[in-house]
């Protein structure tokens, strides 16, 4: 049977590693928030989150570097150090992704048809229940190691399904004729592969978590 990840000396860690993950979550909630003010014009509101989801990068950055320093002067669980922090240091790209692309958004402002609204949103909320999933599977990873392949296998779902939603909403950029010009076809385009990267981000990291896995139940 293959226990719990931490054990009662390293508590501390383990709660500091809870609260980074809470971080991580917030922060594409605050993201799909920015996105949803971007796409109904409401910029006072997205200005405020772009500052809101700097403040949650850098609190993970610092969160970070204090679970780095204690994995390291402690001497915690050695046999998984490298993993975890690999883990948490992919996760950490998340939360700069988000960051970068909600300014890009602020900055560049994309015209996006009133068409194609509802198709931006529904991509961008499903790409991010694909990092949602690998939250719970990071979770399970450290608390109930035998649920982590069931939240991996949600992880690729949701991508898949965000790959669909992208590919449609390109589809009416180029082929619809609702885009003519083609700098503007390729600006959209920029922002949908944007969009949907969170999910493409989240399988990938969803992999090497399964292979972390399988290390700790051999």
């Amino acid at each position: 049977m293959v226990k719990n990840l931490f054990q009662s000396k390293t508590s501390k860690t383990e709660e500091e590693i809870e609260v980074y993950l809470d971080i991580v979550s917030k922060a594409t909630m605050i993201f799909y928030e920015g996105v949803k003010d971007y796409l109904f014009n409401k910029l006072d509101s997205l200005e405020e989150r772009c500052q809101e989801i700097s403040n949650e990068e850098k609190e993970a950055d610092l969160k970070l570097e204090a679970i780095k320093y204690n994995l390291y002067v402690y001497m915690l669980i050695p046999d998984s150090r490298s993993d975890v922090l690999e883990l948490l240091n992919d996760l950490d790209d998340i939360v700069d992704t988000t960051k970068q692309v909600l300014l890009q958004m602020s900055i560049e402002k994309p015209q996006i048809p009133t068409e194609i609204v509802d198709d931006f949103k529904i991509m961008t909320k499903t790409s991010l229940k694909a990092v949602d999933e690998l939250i719970k599977a990071t979770r399970a990873y450290f608390k109930e190691i035998k649920l982590v392949g069931n939240y991996v296998n949600k992880v690729s779902f949701y991508e898949k399904e965000a790959d669909k939603l992208e590919a449609e909403a390109k589809r009416q950029i180029f082929n619809s004729g609702i885009v003519t010009d083609l700098s503007h076809k390729i600006h959209l385009r920029y922002f949908v592969d944007k969009c949907a990267l969170l999910s493409d981000k989240s399988e990938e990291i969803a992999k090497n978590l399964m292979v972390y896995t399988s290390k700790r139940e051999i």
